[in-house]
């Protein structure tokens, strides 16, 4: 257990300030501001304090040979998603048409960073919150099958992702027009082999996190993500709510606002409601599951169907259930494209820079990333703008903190909220870097 330091300031207000050391299982600077008043949270502010990187504006005057390996270097763990809503992007400025075979394998390195990022967070990050324990390392001596299974999984990932990125992190391997190489028959057939031996635990591991004894906590929030006609959602696909909305990645900037708020160096994002009001959304597996169940492969949802989780759910818990689902289609989808696998000719094809604005709006491990380039007629990059879906999740993040917080019962200690409050945060799978962990909860309670 964590020191705590406790102040009272007077007898008919406590201001008690909790300090807690930096995590291993979370990732970057934060904090949480309470103002607790007659059993109500009166003030909620999810602080994030992690300094300004300004990719955006440093990407300015780059070439677009340039962008793909900047992007990437914008989050170590989903360097992918951002290489490809910017790949997708340039290439509607050049009018490019990739081949069948680039084409399917984006779809297979997406493949490697779900798998990557999802059994992170599900082995490292989020299951010694649901288990009672304070990091992976102390589960180990109980769960430590469990742990085996989650690198063994993850470690499939990190192969797809070296073999058509050149490194498993901040990948060089994609290009404008493709890939700057393509592998083997042999190296595919081996990596095929490895997917295979793996499946039986993509399976165990959706039964398993849908036997925990997640709260049983149900909220009503809408749900963001990319759809598309044929398949679950990678690349490609229209933006579409559970609220009925159904859009143009293009269009996006017509519905959805980045807004500053004055405790946090995050953007937060709101999406403009029917009625004119901006509200917050879910983005993530959770959202993705629940609005493209039915795109899943059969054998995914006889899995899941064998377990007392039903999709859609409106219980933001069931989001680490969620990652399992789509790590077993992961390795499905995987192994469908490896089935046939050939060498092509080249593995991609040729460009010609022109001037122009396009779009990208990919499913990243954590929610949709959607993203602007304009670029000139050298292709020298004009002005971006790249929304990650972590600032996306923030308001909803403080929304669930409120009213699961309340729910709880604010009867409760300061380290019994605590604790309640960094599962929640970390349930999202925050990326703060790209923006959110805490370290620090204040919470001032007023006497009634």
């Amino acid at each position: 257990m964590s020191d705590s330091t406790f102040s009272a300031v007077s007898t008919s207000q406590r201001s008690l300030t909790i300090t807690v050391p930096a995590l291993t299982r979370v990732e970057g600077e934060g904090g949480l501001d309470l103002v607790v008043k007659d059993g109500k949270i009166t003030d909620l502010k999810l602080r994030i304090f992690e300094p300004p990187r300004y990719f955006e504006k440093f990407l300015e005057g780059r070439t677009f040979e340039q962008v793909l390996d900047i992007v990437a270097r914008i989050c170590g763990i989903c360097p992918v998603a951002y290489q490809m809503s910017a790949v997708h992007a340039i290439e509607s400025i050049f009018q490019v048409n990739i081949s069948p075979w680039a084409r399917e394998m984006r779809r297979l390195l997406y493949c490697g960073e779900w798998l990557e990022s999802h059994n992170l967070h599900i082995h490292l990050l989020a299951l010694p919150d649901f288990l009672g324990f304070k990091s992976a390392l102390e589960m180990a001596g109980q769960y430590g099958e469990p742990l085996k299974r989650g690198l063994r999984l993850q470690h499939i990932g990190n192969d797809i992702i070296r073999l058509l990125g050149g490194r498993s992190v901040h990948p060089v391997g994609v290009r404008v027009g493709g890939f700057y190489h393509a592998p083997t028959v042999a190296q595919m057939s081996a990596l095929k082999q490895k997917i295979l031996e793996a499946l039986p635990d993509a399976e165990a591991l959706v039964r398993w996190t849908a036997s925990l004894a997640l709260p049983d906590y149900h909220q009503s929030f809408t749900t963001v993500c990319n759809r598309h006609a044929q398949e679950y959602p990678f690349n490609e696909g229209r933006l579409v709510s559970s609220d009925g909305l159904d859009i143009a990645i293009a269009d996006y900037e017509q519905y959805f606002t980045e807004l500053h708020v004055p405790h946090s160096t995050a953007l937060h994002s709101t999406l403009r409601n029917a009625q004119g009001n901006e509200q917050s959304y879910l983005v993530g597996p959770l959202a993705r599951v629940n609005l493209n169940y039915a795109q899943l492969p059969a054998a995914v949802r006889f899995n899941v169907e064998q377990t007392a989780v039903r999709f859609p759910s409106q219980n933001v818990f069931h989001s680490i259930v969620a990652r399992a689902v789509e790590v077993h289609f992961a390795l499905l989808e995987a192994l469908r494209i490896l089935e046939n696998y050939q060498v092509p000719e080249r593995p991609y094809v040729d460009i010609t820079p022109r001037a122009g604005v396009g779009y990208g709006c990919t499913e990243a491990p954590r929610g949709m990333l959607w993203q602007r380039w304009e670029l000139n007629e050298r292709g020298e990059v004009i002005s971006c703008k790249i929304v990650p879906p972590t600032s996306q999740n923030q308001m909803r993040i403080e929304e669930d903190l409120r009213d699961s917080l309340e729910e709880m019962g604010l009867q409760h200690s300061d380290e019994a909220l605590r604790l309640r409050a960094e599962m929640i945060v970390r349930n999202y799978d925050p990326c703060i870097s790209c923006a959110t962990h805490f370290l620090k909860l204040n919470i001032t309670r007023h006497a009634s």
